[in-house]
Order: structure tokens, then C-alpha cells, then sequence
């Protein structure tokens, strides 16, 4: 991960516009150019993001993500900024809206019936390809503009070597699941079933 001055800092987000931000400080920047800065700062002095960095995590969940085809965004560049105690991730954001955004919409029952389907394929593929995302929920799932699913905020994900375990499987269940609003869009049985995983796992 590369350092960057202050100096180089403010001319990369110059003119961009902060889109979430907490008690200490900028999160998320929209760039005038379309792209996206995330940052990051480590919450504790002993922390696994000492040795592995949430932005090089982003970045490095990217690519592992691309390889298996399931579609994020394109990283950019990842930087550190020691005069703010920051790391960045700068990129391409996923075009689309959230299923979070997109069921809150005048949907007939045929249209959420089938994203509920699609819902469930794509965590089952998710699954089936050892990706194992903590923060998996409608709100970081994109239905593209060419109907597929994909994921956003993929910091916080763990990539195993082969299919996920039946207790994994549950474990990330049980976390989509805590929130209450969005558990009728499981459908457990597709989920979690043993028979092998449908040849396309995400919508076209």
C-alpha cells in the first residue's frame, strides 16, 4: 500500500462530496468524476487491520470476487494517508440499485417473488464459491443493470478455499437473518439444501 502526502490527498479529493461520515470524520466521498473513496482508520491499536488493512482488503476481496464472477466494484487505487491517520480505497462504484432500494419499490407479487428466488440462488452461489460475508444483506446486494446480482462494502469478507461448510452456511444465514424485515426474502431450503447448486446461480 503506497503513502501519500497531504498535499497529494487534497487534490485526490478535491471537489468531492462526503456521502457518510460519523463522529470521526469523512467515510464514503463521491468523486466529481463518478468514483468512490472509502476510508478507513483502525478502531484499535490491536487489531487485525495492523497486518491486513480493511482497504487492501477491499481491494484484495475484489479481485478474489472477479475471478469467481460475481460482479463489485473495480478497485482503483489504495493508498495511506498518515497526516490523517487514514487509508483509502478509491474505485468504480457497482451500477445499480440495492435489493434493500429496489423492494422498497411498487413491486407486483410476480417481481418479488422471483427476487426472492434470485435472492437465495445468489447466497447459495456465494456460498457454494467459499465466500463468506459477514455483512451480507439486501442493502449490499446490487441488482446490476444487466440483471445480475453483485455485492458492494466488501471489506468484511472471508474467502475459503472450497465450498462452504454447512456451519458456515448457517452462521452467515443467521446474520441476514437478524434482520427482521428482510428474513421472508430466504428461502432456507434453496439456501441450505444438499443437492447441487443450479447451473446459473445469478439472474440474467
Amino acid at each position: 500500500m503506497k503513502k501519500i502526502s497531504l498535499d497529494t490527498w487534497q487534490t485526490l479529493r478535491k471537489d468531492s462530496r462526503v456521502v457518510q461520515s460519523d463522529r470521526h470524520g469523512d467515510k464514503v466521498l463521491l468523486c466529481p468524476d463518478g468514483t468512490y473513496i472509502k476510508l478507513f482508520r483502525r478502531k484499535r491499536l490491536l487489531s487485525s487491520a495492523a497486518w491486513s488493512p480493511y482497504a487492501q482488503r477491499f481491494a484484495d476481496n475484489a479481485t478474489a470476487l472477479r475471478e469467481r464472477g460475481i460482479p463489485c466494484p473495480r478497485v482503483i487505487d489504495v493508498v495511506r494517508i498518515p497526516d490523517i491517520e487514514r487509508d483509502a480505497v478509491h474505485y468504480h462504484p457497482l451500477p445499480g440499485d440495492t435489493l434493500r432500494e429496489v423492494i422498497a419499490t411498487d413491486l407486483g407479487d410476480d417481481e418479488r417473488a422471483y427476487l426472492r428466488d434470485a435472492f437465495s440462488r445468489f447466497v447459495r452461489r456465494l456460498h457454494d464459491l467459499g465466500v463468506y460475508f459477514r455483512s451480507l444483506h439486501l442493502g449490499n446486494v446490487v441488482l446490476t443493470p444487466s440483471g445480475e446480482l453483485g455485492l458492494i462494502d466488501i471489506s468484511d469478507i472471508r474467502i475459503h478455499r472450497g465450498p462452504l461448510s454447512m456451519f458456515w452456511r448457517k452462521r452467515n444465514l443467521h446474520r441476514i437473518e437478524g434482520f427482521p424485515d428482510e428474513r421472508a426474502w430466504l428461502d432456507r431450503d434453496t439456501i441450505l439444501s444438499p443437492r447441487p447448486a443450479p447451473a446459473h446461480g445469478n439472474p440474467r
